[in-house]
């Protein structure tokens, strides 16, 4: 409740906002699952102007909890990891004056060692224009193995 009420405000958001949001994710950590889902669904669902403040609050998340918990305890930034491809996705829809402020927060992430640089990285070259990697290798129709066996026939006949 306390993220989607980001809405009610116009940005920025405030220190003190962003600061209760962070303690409330804190303190239902054990529903960290829950936590990072919703701010992947805010950051899906809100409107251009809010996905900047959704990444802050992503940021301070993981921060936070590397910080309280240590960074071999923290369970927030391995789960957003999950889906952060499509989370920056969602991100990079920001008006384009914004992308500066993402792309620096990616840096603070590579410089600080939030996430590993193999994460980072691709959320770098999608700010640079680059396409995101597949997640799943597609596979084209002239990739596929080709059975031109008769049904019910052994392919070796």
């Amino acid at each position: 409740m306390e993220l989607y009420s980001l809405n009610e405000y116009k940005p920025p958001i405030s220190k003190a906002k962003m600061t209760n949001i962070t303690k409330s994710a804190i303190k239902a950590i054990k529903y960290y699952k829950h936590v990072v889902q919703s701010v992947e669904k805010f950051v899906q669902k809100c409107k251009q102007e809010y996905k900047v403040p959704g990444l802050y609050v992503m940021d301070s998340i993981v921060r936070q909890s590397r910080h309280q918990f240590g960074q071999d305890k923290d369970v927030f930034a391995p789960r957003f990891s999950k889906n952060i491809i499509g989370t920056f996705q969602h991100l990079y829809r920001c008006p384009s004056d914004d992308k500066s402020k993402i792309v620096r927060v990616l840096n603070l992430w590579q410089k600080n060692a939030v996430f590993k640089s193999d994460i980072i990285q691709p959320l770098l070259d999608m700010a640079a224009g680059l396409p995101p990697p597949s997640v799943t290798p597609v596979m084209t129709s002239r990739d596929a193995p080709v059975n031109n066996a008769t049904p019910g026939q052994s392919p070796n006949i």
